[in-house]
């Protein structure tokens, strides 16, 4: 679909990429993933190897001067290092609407949306076991992003992916926020999402009262101010509930 804009610039707001087209001449369709603000994301398959990959085909118009698209390279290439974070590959293009698009390839992750696994869950939600293990995983992984003065800005279920349950959580997580330069007020930002996210895994607010002592001493009413006045770091949340004690 296009759209003319107020200066008569086009605007894609879907590519409607068909299973089969090639792009850059290396990487075939094979499905659509999701989309968000910035533009479409697909699996695809090398045409050499058949090795699955994703791509990240950014709109245009949410990609001035392919700015959205540098930064968030440079950012995935920053925190490469960490395991929670999809890994990035390479940058391509390919015409669409007679406009070059750029495409971010990286890593094919298998796992299911945080939001869909929850609900698959008898009642739709986790113990507060599971999901005490659930927020652990968060908080090692979202510390590394920290310790490399970084954040993810918009964590919430439909940006975490579960790749293995049994035991513990393997996350990985999707779309970091990457338009501004990291400040305290990202690190705190996160550490509340990411408590958050921990309150929802339980079933929210219709779960909270009957919820154990070691849930609300966490979760501390959903207040930001409490939040962040106890935990001000993911590293404060991982010694926290590695120091926990069931009564």
């Amino acid at each position: 679909m296009v759209r003319r804009s107020v200066k008569g610039v086009p605007r894609i707001e879907s590519f409607d990429l068909e299973p089969g087209r090639i792009l850059a001449g290396k990487y075939e369709i094979v499905d659509k993933l999701g989309e968000g603000w910035e533009g479409e994301v697909y699996r695809i398959r090398e045409t050499v190897t058949g090795i699955p990959r994703a791509a990240k085909c950014f709109f245009p118009h949410r990609n001035p001067n392919d700015r959205a698209a540098r930064f968030y390279a440079r950012k995935l290439h920053k925190l490469r290092h960490c395991p929670i974070v999809i890994q990035y590959h390479g940058r391509e293009t390919f015409i669409s609407r007679r406009q070059r698009i750029t495409v971010l390839i990286s890593e094919f992750v298998e796992g299911e949306l945080l939001s869909d696994f929850l609900r698959r869950q008898p009642s739709r939600r986790l113990s507060p076991f599971a999901a005490m293990h659930l927020l652990h995983a968060l908080a090692v992984g979202i510390e590394e992003i920290h310790g490399l003065r970084e954040y993810h800005g918009d964590l919430h279920e439909g940006n975490v992916m579960v790749c293995r349950f049994g035991l513990g959580f393997d996350l990985k997580l999707l779309d970091l926020y990457h338009w501004e330069t990291p400040r305290p007020e990202n690190i705190r930002e996160d550490v509340v999402d990411m408590i958050k996210v921990f309150h929802e895994a339980l079933g929210g607010a219709k779960r909270y009262a009957s919820q154990p002592p070691e849930v609300k001493e966490i979760c501390r009413g959903l207040k930001r101010s409490l939040i962040t006045a106890r935990f001000r770091t993911a590293g404060e949340i991982r010694r926290h509930l590695e120091g926990l004690e069931w009564t």
